[in-house]
This record gives structure tokens, sequence and C-alpha cells, in this order.
């Protein structure tokens, strides 16, 4: 049974970010109204600190709450600084989470990551696989964090009766990402080597890892759509996968951007770089079963869609990465 919002108030934190202004945009589609949204902005709030997250929550009055904002990074800002991912990220969640206990929220949607699954997972990736190993250690403080606010919510839920879904999410790409060399992901992070390789006509192009490991890769609008279908209408707090529950290989996407992108140049594989992952395809049936979860746009047209919009917004986009106030 699907939740009715259109007299709901609602908040979603990293409502402003690339994911989650696409979440806004589905909540209206199913009648939420906009005046009954909230988006807390990074700027003006800071999650990590308790009494702010208590703040939004006792001012707001929210029904339900949609958990997206995050601190994110691709293997090389992981690496770079473990402890920050670690630290903000299950801060965070677990201010959330205690803000909503105490105020009464009538239900929570908490995004969860594929990074949390044990490095060496049988594939497909299914949820009662997730406790069986250590996380890949390039992204393990980010995925265990993430684990941890997770627990966190099904506790919450177990001894105080909070409402609580938790979806764990897969590698997501498309318009609007995150494209800094920093912090970007994998998808994003290519279509841009592969865009200004093409326009500045670069003899080569070099990538991280020996191109072999797989990923399951989602396009943001369907990870946005089954956000909101499936926050609305699972019951219970165990974990559900989001994902296309295709796997492709790093070599597979480069082919697509070469094709794409018109580069004729050569393609280095920088074999002293980590691979991360070697495997992930999620097992999506349990999505499926819940609320007839099924992703819409195709890697390739995703990827497609995503280039085009780089191409398009270049000389606009943020492409430096922020100094933090940790740094």
């Amino acid at each position: 049974m699907t939740w009715n919002i259109e007299n709901k108030k609602i908040l979603v934190t990293g409502g402003g970010g690339f994911l989650g202004k696409q979440v806004v945009q589905v909540l209206l589609q199913h009648g939420a109204k906009q005046q009954n949204i909230f988006v807390p902005r990074s700027s003006d709030y800071d999650l990590r600190i308790s009494d702010t997250a208590h703040q939004i929550i006792s001012e707001q009055k929210p029904h339900i709450v949609f958990h997206l904002a995050a601190r994110l990074a691709g293997i090389g800002g992981n690496r770079a600084q473990p402890a920050s991912y670690f630290f903000d990220n299950i801060t965070m969640g677990i201010n959330i989470i205690e803000a909503c206990r105490k105020n009464k929220v009538e239900r929570l949607v908490n995004i969860g990551s594929v990074c949390s699954y044990p490095k060496h997972t049988p594939v497909p990736f299914r949820e009662e696989n997730i406790w069986d190993g250590y996380p890949d250690e390039n992204n393990a403080p980010y995925g265990i964090a993430k684990k941890a606010v997770m627990v966190y919510a099904e506790a919450v839920q177990r001894q105080y009766g909070m409402p609580s879904v938790n979806l764990l999410l897969t590698n997501l790409y498309g318009p609007d990402d995150d494209f800094r060399e920093a912090t970007s992901h994998v998808i994003p992070a290519l279509v841009r080597k592969f865009f200004e390789a093409t326009t500045k006509q670069q003899d080569s192009v070099v990538i991280w890892g020996d191109g072999s490991p797989t990923r399951d890769f989602i396009f943001v609008t369907d990870a946005a759509k089954a956000i909101v279908n499936g926050g609305l209408s699972v019951t219970d707090a165990s974990p559900v996968n989001i994902g296309s529950g295709i796997a492709v290989s790093i070599k597979e996407v480069v082919q697509m951007l070469q094709e794409i992108s018109g580069f004729t140049g050569e393609v280095k594989w920088d074999a002293t770089q980590p691979n991360g992952q070697p495997e992930r395809r999620l097992d999506i049936s349990k999505a499926q079963q819940l609320f007839d979860f099924a992703p819409e746009i195709s890697l390739h047209k995703g990827i497609q869609k995503t280039y085009q919009w780089f191409a398009e917004n270049y000389e606009n986009i943020e492409l430096q990465h922020p100094k933090y106030a940790d740094e």
C-alpha cells in the first residue's frame, strides 16, 4: 500500500543535490505540494551537529523524512580522506534518525550504498549477503558508516516503533552529476575525460585500473522514482537493493564513450591504480516484488544523455574541488 502524500509535510535532506532534486520532482508528481516540501541546504544547516538536526525536525514537523544527504566521492576521494567520509556520513545519519525519533516522525526513508557490501560478494548481491565480509578497502569507511546508519534505523524501529525504509543504492549517474576530478564517480569521471580529450584533440586518455571490474549503474531519474515508490510503500526496515540488475565492465563503459564522444585516440589503462571491488551486480527481485521496480533508462541511452548535458553545460559546470571546513 502506497502512502497518500498530498497533505503530508516532507523533509528531504540533500534535496538540493544531484539525486535530491530528482526525488523532489517525483514527490511532486506523486501529489505532494511544493509548499509542504522542505529542503535544508548544507550552507544553512550542518547536519553533523546534533542540535542542528533536532532544530530542523522540531521546527518543520515533517510527517516523512527522506535522508539523502551524504558526503560522496569515488575511489580517489575515499582513499584520500577515509576518516572524513566515515565521520560525516555516520554522524549525519544518526543525528537525523535520532531527531526523527524524538519528534515522532511518521516515516524515515534512509538511503544506503552498494559500497556497504563485502568486497567478495556472490553475484548478484542479495540483501542477506551484506554481513558476509568486509567491504572493499578503498571505500570501507564510507560503506561501513552507511551500513551502521541502516542498523540504527532498524534498531530504532524495533525499540521505538518508528517506521523506517532502508534502500541500498548502486552506482548512480546522469546529468548534473559531480564531474570534479577529486570527488566524481566512474561515469562522470569518464564523461569528462572523453569530452576534454575529444575537444582538445588529445592523443590518449589514461584510465585507472585495468577495466575488468563490473558495475551496476542506475540512471538518476530511475533511482529517484525507486526511492519515492519504495519509500512510500515498503513496510519494514530490512534493506532493499536499488539498481539495474545488470553488470557492465568499465571497459564496456569506455567503449560506449569512445563511440559517443567520437574519440579516436589511444586508451591507456593505468594498472598501478586500484580497480576497486571486482564485481558488482545487485539482485533487485525484492524491489520488484515490493513495489514493481523496473528501471527504464538503458545504460547506453543514459550515458548519451549525460554526455550531451555535460557538453552543453561545460562552461558553467563546477569542475574544481571545493575546500571542506576540515581541510
